[in-house]
Formats: structure tokens, C-alpha cells, sequence
């Protein structure tokens, strides 16, 4: 996993989940290890909502920037190389 924004090296704590039997059995047949699985998984949906909530935190400046490009252009761009 890249770009790990949680302290891996917490300790891990005890949780009850409820989770489809069938579904359970086939993962343990498998063997599947149940609680890295749902942490790697946590961590991806985790760090999506983060982004999500980033990005309506700054969509005002986001906005405001892309419409100065809009109209100014890049900044520095006369010095660009490409």
C-alpha cells in the first residue's frame, strides 16, 4: 500500500464484526488472513473519504485558482522550458 497516512506502528485493538457465514467459511478455507484484509481494505476507504472531505473543504480555492488560470494563465509560465 502507498502513501500510508495512519500510524502503523499502533498497537492493534480487539473489534466485533459481523460478517456473512458463507462468506467467512470460504475466507478461513482459503486462508485468508481476516484482519490484515479488512485493515488493508479500512485503509484504502479511509483514505478515500480523507480525500473526498479535502477536496469539499477546498473546492472555493480550488475554484478560484482554476479560474485565475482560466484567465491569467500558468504562473511563470513564460519561463517554462516545454
Amino acid at each position: 500500500m502507498s502513501n500510508i497516512h495512519f500510524d502503523t506502528s499502533a498497537p492493534k485493538k480487539a473489534t466485533n464484526l459481523s460478517i456473512n457465514s458463507d462468506l467467512l467459511r470460504q475466507a478461513k478455507e482459503l486462508h485468508i488472513n481476516l484482519s490484515q484484509t479488512v485493515e488493508d481494505y479500512l485503509a484504502s476507504v479511509v483514505r478515500e473519504a480523507k480525500q473526498q472531505q479535502w477536496l469539499a473543504e477546498n473546492a472555493d480555492f480550488i475554484a478560484a485558482y482554476n479560474e485565475r488560470v482560466e484567465k491569467d494563465g500558468l504562473p511563470l509560465a513564460q519561463y517554462r522550458t516545454f
